[in-house]
């Protein structure tokens, strides 16, 4: 049954996250990725590619202005999009978000709360 598929299978640890909740990565490239029909729109992520496996991810940039905030090569925290590993609303083969980057939370920077160290 499926249970027992999805438990003996062993493709939890094929997924990028390789079965945790967050991954660190490194920022390769800034890209817009346009929004599915009906909305118009080009949602700002970033190509990540994960420090544990090597492994290149797309990851969805929250909040108005938050990409001003990543750099290319900047260490940043993913995790996932609250879908289970399936993309989220209308972003295309996008499942996971970008959380905090070299060490400081994204709200933070956004709410001008926090500055990010500089490197």
């Amino acid at each position: 049954d499926k249970a027992y598929k999805k438990s003996h299978l062993g493709n939890e640890w094929k997924k990028p996250f390789a079965g945790s909740s967050h991954a660190k990565g490194i920022v390769l490239e800034k890209i817009g990725i346009e929004a599915k029909q009906p909305n118009s729109a080009i949602r700002k992520c970033a190509r990540v590619q994960l420090i544990k496996n090597g492994k290149k991810i797309a990851a969805f940039v929250p909040n108005d202005g938050c990409l001003n905030y990543i750099e290319e090569n900047d260490e940043v925290l993913i995790a996932g999009f609250g879908r289970k590993g399936h993309a989220l609303g209308d972003i295309p083969g996008v499942r996971f978000k970008v959380v905090k980057v070299s060490g400081v939370s994204l709200l933070a920077l956004f709410k001008e709360k926090k500055e990010k160290p500089r490197s």
